[in-house]
């Protein structure tokens, strides 16, 4: 097995992605720290990933503080005798719309998915160049914060913010021979399962059939196991070279995202005044300017979402007379 000997931290692993990714990593070989909030939820991954032949035990607190992320790193030394591959995949919902999101809203979504990661990558950053370890950092992005998406400006700055750091962290960590890299992953969540779009593709994989080739391929939209193989092969000696990316999954798509570029270049010597830019910038940027969010494809006939029954409505109050 390509990870046999290794050990891995795998936040908010629970359930859901995060439980995809510790079981690949726990099938390719790899000893795995499960992390999550809820201490039952936490144990029934370690019994799993146990029945599956693996190894696991688990952390249970929220990540954020440094604190946290000490213990994460020690329950891995203590329990397994090293630590080679984080994966920060630790993450919570506040989606609101700006005028309506609080700051303990917006706060709440920084510290756990931004900070959680920092935290976590400079503690397990500082074992493995300690003790000479080529370790591998995986962080976990999202298409929102590479597009945005309306109601999430939160988790936007969050996901945008985690691959500002992954391109840092590569340059930073060159010399050790540890690498850093964001995973995309575009697939059936908690989330996703409310989105009426995907309705047809979460109900068939609730089934436990394969999803429709439309959501698969065309979208590249699919379950957390089509994800899980990628992380599991950044951990892995073979991705050695590879680092600073941004590397999305989802269904049968892989994808390679770019990283900022100039989407276009102008000059004017002396600079470009007020009065330069009302004249200009429509001809010369106008048909150039960058879209945002999301665009989907068009349902195909068959797979749009069934329409929900309206909620009854109460019964009028009796109108009292004089």
């Amino acid at each position: 097995m390509s990870l046999s000997g290794k050990v891995a931290i795998v936040t908010g692993s629970g359930r859901g992605l995060g439980l995809a990714y510790a079981r690949e990593l726990a099938r390719q070989g790899a000893a795995v720290v499960i992390n999550d909030v809820d201490a039952e939820v936490a144990a029934e991954a370690v019994r799993t990933i146990g029945a599956d032949g693996g190894k696991a035990a688990a952390v249970v607190a929220p990540v954020g503080s440094t604190e946290v992320a000490k213990q994460l790193v020690q329950a891995a030394v203590t329990e397994f005798g090293r630590l080679d591959i984080l994966v920060t995949n630790a993450g919570i919902l506040r989606d609101k719309s700006l005028l309506k999101m609080t700051d303990e809203d917006f706060d709440a979504v920084i510290n756990v998915h931004l900070r959680g990661t920092f935290t976590c990558v400079r503690e397990a950053f500082a074992y493995f160049k300690e003790n000479g370890i080529a370790g591998r950092i995986i962080t976990i992005g999202s298409p929102t914060g590479q597009r945005g998406n309306f109601g999430q400006t939160n988790y936007a700055a969050a996901k945008a913010g985690i691959l500002g750091m992954v391109r840092t962290w590569a340059l930073e960590m060159k010399k050790a021979g540890v690498t850093a890299n964001g995973v995309i992953p575009v697939a059936a969540t908690a989330m996703t399962k409310t989105v009426p779009y995907f309705q047809k593709a979460v109900e068939a994989d609730e089934r436990g059939e394969a999803m429709p080739a439309f959501f698969r391929h065309d979208l590249g939209f699919g379950t957390a196991d089509d994800v899980s193989g990628l992380v599991a092969f950044l951990a892995s000696d073979e991705a050695a070279g590879i680092t600073g990316q941004a590397i999305g999954a989802g269904g049968d798509r892989l994808q390679l995202w770019t990283h900022p570029e100039a989407a276009a270049t102008e000059y004017r010597e002396g600079g470009w005044r007020y009065e330069d830019l009302v004249e200009n910038f429509g001809p010369l940027f106008g048909s150039r300017l960058q879209s945002v969010g999301e665009e989907f494809l068009p349902l195909p006939e068959g797979l749009e979402p069934e329409a929900q029954p309206a909620p009854a409505q109460p019964a009028a109050a009796p109108v009292k007379v004089g």
